[in-house]
């Protein structure tokens, strides 16, 4: 009799354990079994960019620690908004994320009507890097300094043009504003990502460029263009001879551009925080943080909170800009 009752009680608890997993939310069993298929990374710009650079690590380590495939797609075009508004209507299971730039944060100053919010339809994993912006000359050019390139804007009005990665990306807002306040105008010439705004300098098509100094590093290394002022607070520790802007006379001038890991609204905050653990993790490998310096980034590994307040804090911050900087919206 007693054999009897205990099979009853073990057929009673598997029903009720059968009853609690069959009750359970579609998107708690996810959580249980993620990653369950390959995870597509989307980068807003071209191949070879500093954001694709970042991507390739991310998805590097990622196949290693989460066990499934990690595969780039990139999806250059519109600010980088193409790309955001395609993971923003992706499923939110984890398996599609957006590595982007400053660009996306910048979008709400820039476009009157986003397909997306970023606020609504995107969440915050993990600030990746960040990386100074960089003016750069040509060598043909003749111009060596800030003052320089000034000088001659004043003398020949429209007669010079930069390149950047992108309308609303921290390097083109960060020569609007050196514009504005310097008093001069000059053209800008906008591309689908650093790769090709780089390739169109080295072409002589373009005299200047502002671009995050991760994606022309090497080349003002070489010697192939002449750096002439980096847009954070201190000169970059392996090219001392640049000033900063602030050092040329533009005092409280601070633009960086931060990578960032976003998934879709609604994600599941299990999802978000393993994947911002693990990222994190990869980022504070000695290798990687090596590898990122050396290509003038320094590693941020920050998660979802310090994200989420960058956002909060910076939406607004470039709206202002854009307004004084009389940027016309898209």
């Amino acid at each position: 009799m007693r054999a009897f009752a205990r099979g009853v009680v073990r057929l009673l608890v598997a029903g009720w354990a059968f009853a609690a997993l069959s009750m359970m939310p579609p998107a708690a069993a996810a959580q249980q079994k993620y990653p369950e298929k390959p995870i597509r990374f989307i980068v807003p710009f071209t191949a070879g960019g500093a954001t694709d650079i970042i991507a390739r690590v991310m998805a590097q380590g990622l196949t290693e620690t989460l066990g499934q495939t990690a595969v780039i797609e990139n999806r250059p075009g519109a600010g980088s908004n193409l790309g955001a508004n395609a993971v923003a209507r992706s499923d939110p299971d984890g398996h599609t994320l957006l590595i982007a730039s400053s660009g996306i944060i910048a979008s709400p100053a820039l476009y009157r009507n986003l397909s997306y919010d970023i606020f609504r339809d995107l969440t915050p994993v993990a600030e990746l890097v960040v990386s100074t912006n960089v003016m750069v000359a040509g060598n043909k050019t003749g111009i060596t300094s800030i003052a320089d390139m000034l000088r001659e804007a004043r003398a020949h009005p429209d007669r010079l043009n930069y390149a950047s990665p992108g309308t609303g990306t921290t390097p083109q807002l960060a020569m609007e504003m050196l514009k504005l306040r310097a008093g001069v105008s000059i053209t800008h010439v906008v591309f689908g990502g650093a790769a090709p705004a780089m390739q169109a300098m080295l072409a002589e098509t373009v005299q200047l460029g502002s671009m995050a100094l991760s994606n022309i590093h090497g080349q003002i290394k070489a010697g192939a263009f002449r750096g002439l002022a980096v847009t954070g607070k201190e000169r970059w520790h392996d090219l001392p001879d640049i000033p900063t802007v602030e050092e040329a006379g533009f005092a409280e001038f601070d633009f960086e551009t931060v990578f960032i890991l976003m998934a879709p609204g609604g994600t599941p905050d299990e999802i978000v925080q393993r994947l911002a653990k693990e990222t994190i993790g990869i980022l504070n490998r000695p290798e990687v943080r090596d590898r990122m310096q050396s290509i003038g980034l320094a590693v941020l590994a920050r998660g979802p909170a310090a994200l989420k307040a960058r956002i909060a804090k910076e939406v607004p911050l470039y709206k202002d800009i854009v307004a004084r900087a009389g940027i016309p919206l898209n």
